[in-house]
This record gives C-alpha cells, structure tokens and sequence, in this order.
C-alpha cells in the first residue's frame, strides 16, 4: 500500500495548530517525515498518531478547578524529604564545592540573595576555549588576588610604628606580581608610604597611632592587587573539546564585559545576579534550572510544571520574591491568608489599623470562614434545575 506524501503529513499535523503547542506540532512533523523515508506511512496510520498524540496532549492538562498549588507544593516536598543535606564536588572539579540537595533547594525557594556557594561556569569565546594556555591566561586574570595571598610574613614594629611584610617569590611569580606593583596598589589605594627592599616591603601610617597601625595592617591585607571582586578561586577543565573556566565566586555583570566571555553560554547560580543583570524572566528560567538540577543530581523525578508554577508565582510581581512571610506569602491579598501563615497577630492588627477588607476569593480565607472553597465544584457557581422545579429550565 502506498504511504502519504510528505506534503500530506505536514498539513495534517498542522491541523493541531490551534489544539496544541508549536513545539509539539514541529517535533511530531519530524518525527513522522524521518519515519516516512524509512518505510511508508499510511493514511489509516497516520490518522491513529495524530490522533494519540492529541489524546495524549489533552490528557496532560490540568482538570479545570485543580488545586494546582497544594499538587505542586506536594510534588516537590514529598521528594524532598529523601534529599540528602551533604555538600557534593561540582561536576567533578574536585577543587570547587557547591551546595547541592535540600539546602540548596531551600536557598532557590527562599530567593537568598548571596547563595552559601556561588559558582560560575564560564564559557570561552573559540579562540581561547581551544588553547589551554590562554584559558589559563584568563583564569589568572580574573581570580582575585589580596595582599594577603602573596606575604609570607607579616611584622607590625610597635616602637617605629611601620607594617613590614615579606612576599612570596613564587607565589607573585605564578600571579605575575612584582614588589614594586604591590607597594604601588598600597600607595594608591590607602595614601601611605610603602618602601622596598628586594621582596621586603616597610608601610608607614599616616599617624604615629598603634591603633592605627592595626587598622592599616588588616586594610593591606585585604587590598585587591588584581582580579575580579567575588571570584575568590579558579579551575580551567576540559569539556568536550573545549575549555571551561569554574569560580568560586560570582560577579556576573563584570565577567559579561570581558572580551574573551561567550555571554550567550556564560551562566552562574546565583539568582538574584542573573536577575540585576538579564532581567527577571531570566531569573524564573534560572530558577527551574536550578530546582531541577538540583533534584535530578538527587535521583528525584518532579513534573517540571509544579517548578514552573513555583517559578511563576516568586516572579509574578516583576521582581524575584522569596516564598515566604517577606514574599509569596506574606503579600496575599488576603488579611486572613496573610495571618494563617505566621505572624498572626501582627497581620490582623496591621489590617484593623489600616481597615482593610478580605473579600474571601482565596481558598485559605473560605477554609476559615467556612464556606465552600473555589476549587473543583466549588469554583462554579452555575446550578441546573430539573423542569418543574422552578426557575429556568
């Protein structure tokens, strides 16, 4: 029996267009046209797929008047009652840690904005991807180095009153530091004299204060010679055919600037970066990203649906909120929501003070009064009559 022509296929699965989603309409159109090169399809066959296929897709939407909230809130918390609380290597860079399992989906769920491990995975631009040694050259670039990296010793001389310290040859070789670019960054950042003396150098305050001599002494250590302000430590590592740059450490907005960065691939896990950066609907994509890996590192297989709708209601309002008593859940509309979560007293006081209403549209607020909820059955408010009993038909 002769198959259906190419042409056939598309304009019958374009026929889903207004039934389903784009994405779906073009994956099942490839799928069908490399199954039609293979051997022939027919017309039978092809209308029993499609047909599956739009089975399939209405079967996977939600039953009008679903409690989509307490399904997805138990779909993600059941499962997290099995995550591990350790802290796991990163994509096997054994030198950098982050925090994986519950407490790192605790951090995503509560917006924190500075993560208990920030990471950035920076991507190369071609040319410096491909050479070890410039990628290496760039790691060096941007990792932060103090002072405090590069002394061997420190002295504080309590009779001169002067700071003396004693550098590291090899370790200001590997960073390409010198003793005169030491004393210059501390002669310009903290207006003090600072003299050399081969890998010595003698720092005098402004006044002859011990007091002030130990304010100097924990400024210089702390003074930045070079590098990017938060990359605290580096690791280049081959992936694929290509090179990686892993930090410890973020600073997203000044690592987007730098010439050598694929900005288009460049990602880091610290949310509310991502969100002063690219804007907040780059923040709900970081944030089911995240949530994600982090349960599929777990094992644990959650509908990416209950994490979207998570997503969606911590950036509703157009910032990142936390689901909390300072975000999702302690700006409810509601008065009686708001002091069912916690603070109750506080909600009810505040709400009396400013003499607010509560309309009773939520669920929370009917559970309390005591009336009908508005999910399911609840959720319609249309009645049919048998004919006789008065009223229309």
């Amino acid at each position: 029996m002769a198959g259906v022509s190419p042409d056939t296929i598309k304009a019958e699965v374009r026929k889903l267009d207004e039934m389903v989603s784009e994405a779906v309409v073009k994956e099942l159109e490839g799928s069908l046209l490399r199954v039609s090169k293979a051997g022939a399809i027919t017309r039978e066959e092809l209308s029993k797929i499609i047909e599956g296929v739009k089975q399939a897709y209405v079967n996977a939407m939600v039953e009008p008047g679903e409690a989509v909230g307490t399904v997805a809130a138990q779909s993600i918390g059941e499962p997290g009652t099995q995550m591990t609380l350790r802290t796991f290597h990163y994509a096997g860079v054994a030198e950098l840690n982050v925090t994986l399992g519950l407490p790192r989906l605790i951090e995503i769920i509560d917006a924190r904005r500075v993560p208990s491990a920030a990471l950035t995975t920076i991507y190369l631009k071609e040319k410096y991807a491909r050479s070890k040694e410039k990628a290496r050259t760039f790691a060096q670039k941007i990792e932060l180095t103090t002072v405090e990296d590069v002394v061997l010793q420190t002295e504080t001389d309590l009779i001169n009153v002067a700071l003396g310290l004693t550098l590291d040859r090899s370790r200001m070789q590997r960073r390409e530091l010198t003793p005169s670019k030491v004393a210059s960054a501390i002669k310009e950042a903290l207006k003090v004299d600072a003299l050399i003396d081969g890998y010595k150098l003698r720092i005098k305050p402004t006044t002859q204060s011990l007091s002030e001599l130990r304010r100097l002494a924990a400024k210089v250590r702390a003074l930045p010679l070079h590098g990017v302000k938060g990359i605290n430590r580096v690791v280049v590592k081959m992936e694929g055919n290509e090179y990686v740059v892993y930090t410890e450490g973020s600073n997203f907005s000044e690592i987007l600037t730098m010439p050598e960065v694929d900005q288009t691939r460049t990602v880091t896990n610290n949310i509310h970066e991502i969100e002063d950066v690219l804007g907040v609907e780059a923040a709900r994509k970081a944030i089911i990203n995240e949530a994600v890996e982090t349960l599929d590192e777990q094992g644990l297989d959650v509908d990416i649906r209950h994490i979207m709708l998570v997503a969606d209601m911590m950036t509703t309002r157009g910032t990142m909120k936390q689901v909390g008593r300072h975000g999702v859940s302690g700006e409810k509309t509601s008065v009686l929501a708001r002091a069912s979560f916690e603070i109750t007293t506080k909600h009810l006081l505040d709400a009396c003070i400013h003499g607010e209403t509560d309309r009773l549209d939520g669920i929370i607020e009917n559970i309390i009064a005591g009336q009908p909820i508005p999910l399911g059955t609840g959720s319609v408010e249309l009645t049919m009559r048998r004919e006789g009993e008065g009223g229309h038909k």
